[in-house]
């Protein structure tokens, strides 16, 4: 159960990166810094997303 709560976690925390990442693109500004976070949030929203989605589908419920 840990694992799949831990999971659930990091598709939050990707989902909110990418919304992030994707919003900072939306909004313009063309400057160095700007786009170098929007690389840096859009990546790792991506890995945190697939981390999560993964941890989720590998974990199976307990039978008791």
């Amino acid at each position: 159960m840990e694992k799949r709560i831990l999971g659930i976690i990091l598709s939050l925390l990707g989902i909110i990166g990418l919304i992030y990442a994707g919003v900072s693109f939306m909004n313009g500004d063309s400057g160095t810094r700007n786009i170098k976070s929007i690389v840096i949030f859009g990546l790792l929203g991506a890995i945190f997303f697939v981390a999560g989605i993964g941890l989720i589908k590998s974990t199976k419920d307990k039978e008791t």
